[in-house]
Protein backbone atom coordinates (compact mmCIF):
# COMPACT_ATOMS: atom_id res chain seq x y z
CA UNK A 1 0.00 0.00 0.00
CA UNK A 2 1.61 3.30 -0.81
CA UNK A 3 2.35 5.54 2.02
CA UNK A 4 0.22 8.66 2.41
CA UNK A 5 1.09 12.23 1.01
CA UNK A 6 2.86 14.72 3.80
CA UNK A 7 1.50 17.67 3.55
CA UNK A 8 3.04 21.24 5.08
CA UNK A 9 0.90 24.54 5.05
CA UNK A 10 2.41 27.73 5.42
CA UNK A 11 0.40 30.86 7.22
CA UNK A 12 -1.78 29.92 9.41
CA UNK A 13 -5.13 32.31 8.79
CA UNK A 14 -8.74 31.62 8.57
CA UNK A 15 -7.92 29.40 4.86
CA UNK A 16 -4.13 28.02 6.05
CA UNK A 17 -5.44 26.79 9.31
CA UNK A 18 -8.77 25.64 7.65
CA UNK A 19 -6.72 23.41 5.07
CA UNK A 20 -4.92 22.30 7.45
CA UNK A 21 -7.35 21.00 9.76
CA UNK A 22 -8.95 19.54 7.32
CA UNK A 23 -6.47 17.60 5.90
CA UNK A 24 -5.52 16.21 9.58
CA UNK A 25 -9.14 15.55 9.80
CA UNK A 26 -8.63 13.23 6.36
CA UNK A 27 -6.09 11.45 8.10
CA UNK A 28 -2.85 12.87 6.32
CA UNK A 29 0.23 14.10 8.27
CA UNK A 30 0.28 17.75 8.16
CA UNK A 31 3.10 20.59 9.07
CA UNK A 32 1.50 23.62 10.02
CA UNK A 33 4.33 26.71 9.50
CA UNK A 34 4.10 30.54 10.81
CA UNK A 35 5.96 33.22 11.67
CA UNK A 36 3.42 34.12 14.70
CA UNK A 37 3.88 32.02 17.61
CA UNK A 38 0.41 32.49 18.66
CA UNK A 39 -1.06 31.26 15.95
CA UNK A 40 1.20 28.25 15.63
CA UNK A 41 0.32 27.70 19.52
CA UNK A 42 -3.88 27.94 18.48
CA UNK A 43 -3.18 25.26 15.38
CA UNK A 44 -0.80 22.98 17.54
CA UNK A 45 -3.63 20.83 18.59
CA UNK A 46 -5.52 20.10 15.32
CA UNK A 47 -2.54 19.51 13.06
CA UNK A 48 0.27 16.54 13.29
CA UNK A 49 3.42 18.80 14.00
CA UNK A 50 2.84 22.99 13.94
CA UNK A 51 6.42 24.95 13.99
CA UNK A 52 6.91 29.14 14.20
CA UNK A 53 9.33 29.79 11.12
CA UNK A 54 10.01 32.97 9.22
CA UNK A 55 9.74 31.24 5.76
CA UNK A 56 11.34 34.05 3.65
CA UNK A 57 14.29 32.23 5.51
CA UNK A 58 15.86 29.60 3.15
CA UNK A 59 18.29 28.29 6.19
CA UNK A 60 15.02 27.91 8.36
CA UNK A 61 13.06 26.21 5.50
CA UNK A 62 16.06 23.87 4.76
CA UNK A 63 16.19 22.87 8.96
CA UNK A 64 12.48 22.65 8.91
CA UNK A 65 13.10 19.74 6.01
CA UNK A 66 10.04 21.01 4.13
CA UNK A 67 11.40 19.65 0.98
CA UNK A 68 10.81 16.58 2.39
CA UNK A 69 7.14 16.90 1.80
CA UNK A 70 5.05 15.56 -1.12
CA UNK A 71 2.37 18.78 -1.25
CA UNK A 72 3.36 22.25 0.42
CA UNK A 73 0.46 24.92 0.07
CA UNK A 74 1.88 28.65 0.60
CA UNK A 75 -1.84 30.06 2.62
CA UNK A 76 0.39 33.50 3.25
CA UNK A 77 -2.16 36.45 3.70
CA UNK A 78 -2.03 39.98 2.93
CA UNK A 79 2.42 40.09 3.01
CA UNK A 80 2.48 39.27 -0.70
CA UNK A 81 6.10 39.92 -1.10
CA UNK A 82 6.24 37.55 1.86
CA UNK A 83 4.34 34.93 -0.50
CA UNK A 84 6.40 35.48 -3.65
CA UNK A 85 9.77 34.94 -1.50
CA UNK A 86 8.37 31.89 0.02
CA UNK A 87 7.66 30.71 -2.85
CA UNK A 88 11.15 30.89 -4.91
CA UNK A 89 12.84 29.60 -2.27
CA UNK A 90 10.14 26.16 -1.86
CA UNK A 91 10.72 26.14 -5.55
CA UNK A 92 14.38 26.20 -5.20
CA UNK A 93 14.87 23.38 -2.52
CA UNK A 94 12.57 21.42 -5.47
CA UNK A 95 9.46 20.69 -3.17
CA UNK A 96 7.22 18.64 -6.02
CA UNK A 97 4.01 20.10 -5.75
CA UNK A 98 3.26 23.77 -4.90
CA UNK A 99 0.28 25.00 -4.63
CA UNK A 100 -0.02 28.79 -3.25
CA UNK A 101 -2.57 31.42 -2.51
CA UNK A 102 -3.03 34.50 -4.23
CA UNK A 103 -4.58 37.92 -3.75
CA UNK A 104 -5.26 39.27 -6.89
CA UNK A 105 -4.78 38.67 -10.29
CA UNK A 106 -1.67 40.36 -10.67
CA UNK A 107 0.02 38.33 -8.13
CA UNK A 108 -1.50 35.37 -9.58
CA UNK A 109 0.34 35.78 -12.27
CA UNK A 110 3.50 36.33 -10.62
CA UNK A 111 3.45 33.21 -8.67
CA UNK A 112 2.88 31.28 -12.18
CA UNK A 113 5.73 32.47 -13.60
CA UNK A 114 7.93 31.74 -10.67
CA UNK A 115 6.91 28.01 -10.82
CA UNK A 116 3.85 27.43 -8.47
CA UNK A 117 2.34 24.21 -9.66
CA UNK A 118 -0.97 25.66 -8.88
CA UNK A 119 -2.73 29.05 -7.94
CA UNK A 120 -5.68 29.28 -6.05
CA UNK A 121 -8.08 32.34 -5.53
CA UNK A 122 -9.96 31.26 -1.90
CA UNK A 123 -12.08 34.59 -1.79
CA UNK A 124 -12.56 35.06 -5.68
CA UNK A 125 -14.02 31.43 -5.79
CA UNK A 126 -15.95 31.93 -3.22
CA UNK A 127 -17.69 35.43 -3.73
CA UNK A 128 -18.75 33.60 -7.38
CA UNK A 129 -20.21 31.04 -5.42
CA UNK A 130 -21.91 33.27 -3.18
CA UNK A 131 -23.38 34.63 -6.67
CA UNK A 132 -24.43 31.73 -7.80
CA UNK A 133 -26.49 30.95 -4.88
CA UNK A 134 -27.83 34.65 -4.81
CA UNK A 135 -28.92 34.05 -8.64
CA UNK A 136 -30.39 30.99 -7.86
CA UNK A 137 -31.77 29.29 -4.40
CA UNK A 138 -31.26 25.96 -6.23
CA UNK A 139 -27.37 25.97 -6.86
CA UNK A 140 -26.05 24.21 -4.00
CA UNK A 141 -22.15 24.67 -4.83
CA UNK A 142 -20.20 25.58 -8.18
CA UNK A 143 -17.24 24.44 -9.52
CA UNK A 144 -15.13 26.39 -12.25
CA UNK A 145 -13.15 23.95 -14.58
CA UNK A 146 -11.53 26.85 -16.92
CA UNK A 147 -12.27 30.06 -17.95
CA UNK A 148 -14.70 29.27 -20.21
CA UNK A 149 -16.37 26.24 -18.46
CA UNK A 150 -17.85 24.88 -15.36
CA UNK A 151 -19.51 22.14 -12.78
CA UNK A 152 -22.91 23.02 -10.84
CA UNK A 153 -24.47 21.08 -8.63
CA UNK A 154 -28.46 22.20 -8.57
CA UNK A 155 -31.41 21.24 -6.49
CA UNK A 156 -34.02 20.07 -8.60
CA UNK A 157 -36.14 22.53 -9.33
CA UNK A 158 -40.14 22.11 -8.85
CA UNK A 159 -40.70 22.42 -12.43
CA UNK A 160 -38.58 19.67 -13.14
CA UNK A 161 -39.74 17.19 -10.42
CA UNK A 162 -41.44 14.12 -12.34
CA UNK A 163 -40.03 14.80 -15.63
CA UNK A 164 -37.70 12.98 -17.37
CA UNK A 165 -33.86 14.13 -18.97
CA UNK A 166 -35.57 13.58 -22.31
CA UNK A 167 -38.21 16.10 -21.41
CA UNK A 168 -36.12 18.69 -19.77
CA UNK A 169 -34.12 18.73 -22.73
CA UNK A 170 -31.14 20.11 -20.86
CA UNK A 171 -28.56 20.07 -23.60
CA UNK A 172 -31.16 21.51 -26.55
CA UNK A 173 -32.21 24.14 -24.22
CA UNK A 174 -29.20 25.31 -22.64
CA UNK A 175 -26.22 23.65 -24.49
CA UNK A 176 -25.15 21.79 -21.18
CA UNK A 177 -25.16 18.58 -19.93
CA UNK A 178 -26.18 16.58 -16.91
CA UNK A 179 -23.18 14.60 -15.80
CA UNK A 180 -25.13 12.98 -12.74
CA UNK A 181 -27.85 12.64 -10.42
CA UNK A 182 -27.54 12.35 -6.65
CA UNK A 183 -30.45 10.55 -5.29
CA UNK A 184 -30.03 10.34 -1.46
CA UNK A 185 -26.80 8.87 -0.97
CA UNK A 186 -26.77 7.24 -4.19
CA UNK A 187 -25.40 8.91 -7.20
CA UNK A 188 -26.49 7.99 -11.02
CA UNK A 189 -22.90 8.77 -12.85
CA UNK A 190 -24.49 7.89 -16.12
CA UNK A 191 -28.07 8.82 -16.19
CA UNK A 192 -30.10 8.25 -19.15
CA UNK A 193 -32.84 10.12 -20.90
CA UNK A 194 -35.97 8.02 -19.44
CA UNK A 195 -34.53 9.01 -15.95
CA UNK A 196 -37.47 10.57 -13.68
CA UNK A 197 -35.70 13.72 -11.61
CA UNK A 198 -37.46 12.57 -7.83
CA UNK A 199 -38.25 15.95 -5.44
CA UNK A 200 -34.44 16.37 -3.46
CA UNK A 201 -32.52 15.04 -6.06
CA UNK A 202 -29.04 16.60 -6.83
CA UNK A 203 -28.23 17.30 -10.70
CA UNK A 204 -24.83 17.82 -11.57
CA UNK A 205 -24.39 19.93 -14.71
CA UNK A 206 -21.25 20.88 -16.83
CA UNK A 207 -21.37 23.59 -19.54
CA UNK A 208 -20.28 26.64 -20.68
CA UNK A 209 -19.98 29.76 -18.31
CA UNK A 210 -22.74 31.64 -20.44
CA UNK A 211 -24.60 28.83 -20.94
CA UNK A 212 -24.52 27.97 -17.21
CA UNK A 213 -25.73 31.19 -16.43
CA UNK A 214 -28.57 31.23 -18.78
CA UNK A 215 -29.63 27.74 -17.25
CA UNK A 216 -29.71 29.00 -13.46
CA UNK A 217 -31.65 32.32 -14.78
CA UNK A 218 -34.13 30.23 -16.16
CA UNK A 219 -34.59 28.39 -13.15
CA UNK A 220 -34.61 31.16 -10.93
CA UNK A 221 -37.60 32.86 -12.52
CA UNK A 222 -39.43 29.86 -12.59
Amino acid sequence: MAARKQFAVIGMGRFGSSVAGALTNLGFEVLAIDKSEQKIQEISDQVTHAVSADTTDEDALRAIGVRNFDVVVVAIGADIQASILTTLILKDLGVPRLIVKAQNELHGKVLNKIGADKVIFPERDMGLRVAHHLISPNILDYIELSSDYSIVEMKAPTQAVGRNLKQLDVRAKYKCNVLAIKTGTKMNISPYAEDIIHEDDILVIVGKNEDLASLELAYAEG
